[in-house]
């Protein structure tokens, strides 16, 4: 692979990464169908170094966009910065356990079905979270009683094709928390578990830097990740600002029907054997 295709490859996996973080129809699947799809693997082999560190751009764009609300975390009475700490927790924890497992379920033959299913999983989220939203339910103030339902939502997001941002706010607004604060509050939750990732794959390239490097080297690693860094967090600022005008609205159906589609064709590779 010569180092042009490395920087094109770069940039559709950052564009595809930054704007599927935020809305909601799963970064991760999409990273792992277009893999899956097209071949795409600028980390010589090792592509899970290669998506955390595409999830860091889509960091930048959220402390870009809540730069003042990740301030105010550390003033009193922190009670935002405690939720945060505890909703994180599910997520770290499954992430710690069976992140390697998950990844290999989804790198086997099944990935397709599984992907399917966890799409259409998100799907019937996303319709059941615009239902309760327009239903003229009483908003409260968000507090812990909407913030552990979203922690235990995100450590099931773990799975490709089921929506981080998305699962999350369909946890918030279920549980009846203002649509605002769930988005805000969501958007700041894939902070620490970013961070989280990110560092656990610095210490394994400061452990292993052949590994992270891959088999083309560490020049075209490098080149890759950049260029994919810098696109995924320019699509992912375009992303936050784009969701936050949608959630207001409540409107997730088209992201149901564009997510049943996306698993209709998943389910077709899988029986017709394409991409194997």
């Amino acid at each position: 692979m010569d180092l042009f295709t490395v920087i094109w490859q770069s940039i559709v996996l950052g564009t595809v990464q930054g704007l599927t973080e935020f809305l909601p129809v799963s970064s991760s699947g999409h990273l792992v169908l277009l893999q899956r799809m097209m071949g795409y693997d600028i980390g010589g082999g090792n592509m899970t170094f290669v998506n955390v560190m595409l999830h860091f751009g889509t960091l930048i764009a959220v402390v870009a966009v809540f730069y003042k609300d990740i301030l105010a975390l550390f003033k009193k009475p922190f009670k935002t910065l405690l939720m945060l700490i505890v909703a994180t927790i599910p997520a770290g924890v499954v992430g710690l356990l069976f992140n390697d497992k998950i990844d290999a379920l989804f790198a086997g033959e099944k990935a397709f079905l599984l992907l399917a299913v966890c799409f259409s999983v998100t799907a019937l989220l996303l319709l059941l979270c615009e239902l309760v939203a327009k239903s003229g339910r009483k908003e409260r103030e968000l507090g812990w009683r909407n913030s552990v339902p979203m922690g235990l939502m995100q450590a099931v997001a773990l799975f490709p094709g089921i929506s981080r941002s998305g699962s999350t706010i369909v946890a918030g607004t279920v549980s009846g928390a203002k649509t605002q604060d769930v988005a805000k509050f969501s958007f700041l939750m894939s902070i620490p578990v970013i961070l989280g990732s990110v560092l656990v794959e610095l210490i394994g390239f400061i452990k292993e830097p052949q590994f992270a490097a891959g088999a083309h080297g560490g020049l075209y690693t490098a080149v890759g990740v950049i260029v994919g860094v810098i696109f995924a967090a320019a699509s992912g600022f375009l992303a936050i600002k784009v969701m936050l005008k949608i959630i207001g609205k409540a409107n997730y159906k088209w992201f149901s029907l564009y997510l049943i589609l996306v698993s209709a064709a998943c389910i077709w590779f899988d029986v017709l054997g394409i991409f194997a």
